[in-house]
């Protein structure tokens, strides 16, 4: 049996201690923060994986929702500015579905059930955590919205020309629900109350958005100025007609972006408060 010398064994202790940096006072350096745009692309690819197979059944049914709604008003409404305004409101309802009224309860029972934590460990910005949820459910609104904005079209008999400009109107009044979504889930006190705000923001989408704005009271028409969603119906609407006003469209998809912009502000913020708690 050997013995190894006290000194011997203390000074490889002290060389392991070196290697590690502790011979400057200091601890061993942590490993450099994720950047944003990987922090992103890393958390948006989890969430689409993850929500294509719980959320794809609550996408029909958003789809299938918005679509008996344009029956349902095809008894009321025969065509002109209130046929494009039910159109454009059942397309962009899809979206509100999704964006708005699931993420607010994701983000409400994530918070409920501690699964904040584990983001919270993880090396990434607060606001990536926050734009990559939205941005994965707000993909999921595409197909449901090309559908019903196809549908609609064809049972109101409006043009199919312009229907492009989805492509601009979905991630715009996606981030701006979205980010809407995710500050309710975030800033309820409670699970419960966090799926009563996301369903009541899809109701007030629905109200005032596929009702046509020329039949809605004064007070209640202020009140749909103020929701999100409202800028990409009205971007929408406008491009049914024969010769679109651009510049107009192209003013409301801006407000659009604007409000998306800090809607999603006050998630992140929202997502940091709860971190913390």
């Amino acid at each position: 049996m050997s013995i190894v010398p006290a000194e011997a064994v203390s000074a490889r202790v002290r060389g392991a201690y070196d290697a590690l940096g502790g011979n400057d006072g200091g601890a061993a350096p942590l490993a450099p923060r994720a950047r944003l745009l990987p922090a992103l692309a890393a958390v948006y690819r989890a969430q689409l994986s993850r929500a294509r197979v719980a959320r794809i059944p609550l996408l029909f049914v958003a789809t299938f929702q918005s679509v008996g709604i344009m029956v349902l008003m095809r008894g009321v409404v025969d065509g002109g500015a209130e046929a494009r305004a039910v159109v454009a409101g059942s397309s962009v309802l899809v979206v509100a579905f999704v964006a708005l009224n699931l993420l607010a309860q994701y983000f409400g029972q994530l918070r409920a059930s501690g699964g904040l934590d584990h983001y919270a460990t993880l090396p990434v910005p607060p606001a990536a955590v926050v734009l990559g949820a939205a941005g994965a459910y707000a993909s999921f609104t595409v197909p449901g919205t090309v559908v019903t904005a196809v549908v609609g079209s064809v049972l109101f008999g409006l043009p199919l020309t312009h229907l492009w400009v989805l492509a601009a109107v979905i991630p715009l009044a996606g981030a701006a629900l979205a980010g809407l979504g995710a500050a309710l889930g975030l800033l309820a006190p409670r699970q419960e109350l966090a799926t009563l705000l996301g369903q009541l923001g899809m109701s007030a989408a629905l109200l005032l958005g596929v009702l046509p704005a020329g039949r809605l009271p004064g007070p209640i028409a202020l009140v749909r100025d103020l929701l999100p969603s409202t800028y990409g119906v009205e971007a929408f609407t406008r491009t049914f007609d024969d010769h679109p006003h651009w510049p107009t469209v192209a003013l409301d998809l801006a407000v659009c972006a604007a409000v998306g912009v800090v809607s999603l502000a006050v998630a992140t913020w929202a997502y940091r408060r709860a971190a913390v708690r």
